[in-house]
């Protein structure tokens, strides 16, 4: 019992730290690095957020309600990661950061969903005809946002240490972190086999 709960909540921390899909890695750093650990908060609703998202996806397509084009969401998951990105560097440094949570809010809930559709499919085959899939996807959601929350204490963790160490501006930390980010996402939407 408890063996299978360890081996679900990995499996969910493995599907963050994966290196081969290191797209969830990019969202997160896109995602945390305009804040600092006074804000701890407001990350943590946000990753919290991103999580419901991804499980409300994996909910719907594993009892069927939802079936979507995988190079559809491929291409899209990139797309939201630009997204994110782009919005760092344009708001990089502007106080409005502290204030607009709603729509941070609900956009990071809408690309959880996309992120939670990329997964779907090899979600379902992991769950197969279990009775309990309700129960495994808590202990998978689990997992994810166990290795979320690690993701972003190390970029939390990086950004103090540019900041505090070596001087870099917030603002410039946030700029250059984003335009790293938009750098390896663009060769993601050009290879994606929706354009190809």
């Amino acid at each position: 019992m408890l063996e299978n709960f360890w081996f679900n909540v990995q499996y969910g921390m493995n599907h963050v730290l994966d290196i081969n899909g290191y797209d969830h890695i990019l969202f997160l750093m896109v995602l945390a690095v305009p804040y600092v650990f006074n804000d701890w908060k407001r990350i943590l609703v946000l990753v919290t957020t991103f999580t419901v998202g991804h499980t409300l996806s994996l909910v719907l397509a594993a009892y069927g309600v939802v079936s979507i084009n995988g190079e559809l969401v491929e291409f899209l998951i990139p797309i939201t990661i630009l997204i994110m990105a782009l919005y760092n560097v344009f708001t990089a440094g502007k106080k409005s950061k502290t204030n607009k949570l709603g729509l941070l809010f609900f956009t990071t809930l809408f690309f959880g969903l996309i992120h939670g559709l990329g997964f779907a499919r090899e979600f379902k085959m992991f769950a197969g005809q279990s009775e309990g899939k309700l129960k495994l996807l808590i202990e998978f959601a689990l997992g994810i946002e166990l290795a979320q929350v690690i993701v972003v204490f190390l970029v939390l963790f990086i950004g103090f240490l540019c900041q505090t160490i070596f001087r870099f501006s917030r603002r410039d930390w946030v700029m250059v972190l984003s335009a790293i980010v938009v750098g390896l996402v663009i060769p993601m939407i050009i290879g994606s086999t929706l354009l190809n």
